[in-house]
């Protein structure tokens, strides 16, 4: 393993340690405990959930899509799904409270359909490159 992989690990795991250090001695045993709940959740609605619909997706995409665009699709797949699902919580204006309009006054929704947009020309112009090379992985 390179150095710059030690390096950026060792970096990962201090920074970790130091969030863990912070957690237990700057917060009380009932936040310790609703931390706990929320990894605890967290780890469960990725693993069964977001990884269950990008598998299901992926899956989907092998039986209806030729196999030269198969890598492209499983990309944005990743790449728009995870993007979507952090941005759920801005273009369901979460928050937003009517006494102070400067809280979620961007175009989200706008920078989101761009987003899509510009994946799916990506996996469009990925897919017809790899189709016109014959590549089939």
């Amino acid at each position: 393993m390179s150095a710059a992989r030690w390096l950026l690990g060792g970096l990962g795991v201090l920074l970790g340690a130091y969030g863990a250090w912070l957690a237990l001695t700057r917060q009380d045993t009932g936040q310790l405990l609703e931390i706990a709940v929320w990894l605890a959740a967290g780890v469960v609605l990725h693993d069964v959930v977001v990884a269950g619909v990008v598998l299901a997706g992926v899956v989907l995409g092998r039986r209806v899509l030729p196999r030269p665009w198969h890598a492209p699709a499983t990309l944005a797949l990743v790449v728009w799904g995870g993007v979507t699902l952090m941005a759920v919580p801005v273009l369901g204006r979460f928050g937003a409270r009517p006494d102070n309009p400067t809280l979620l006054d961007r175009p989200y929704l706008g920078t989101w359909i761009a987003l899509s947009v510009v994946t799916l020309a990506a996996v469009a112009t990925a897919g017809a490159v790899r189709a016109r090379r014959g590549r089939d992985t």
